[in-house]
């Protein structure tokens, strides 16, 4: 394995780190760089906006969720009180 497919992105920190905080930092950032399965129209087409901000590109919704990856959605409940 050459050095490029070991670390990718992590290869611009050089030798400084550790080898495996930069595996692990290079796992993290393949991840989050990857488009995700969007949870409304079920297509592989979110990408990350901003930490924890999702955007799909197909349906265009934006939504929150997890920093660096797509988890499944928690439904919020609400109360509504009637007369």
């Amino acid at each position: 394995m050459t050095q490029k497919n070991l670390y990718g992105s992590v290869k611009r920190f050089g030798a400084r780190y550790g080898r495996r905080l930069r595996e692990k930092l290079g796992k993290v950032e393949q991840e989050q760089h990857k488009l995700h399965k969007c949870p409304y129209c079920h297509f592989i087409k979110a990408k990350q906006l901003a930490v924890g901000i999702w955007e799909c590109r197909k349906c265009e919704s934006k939504f929150t969720n997890k920093a660096y990856t797509v988890g499944k959605l928690t439904p919020i409940k609400v109360i509504v009180q009637t007369e």
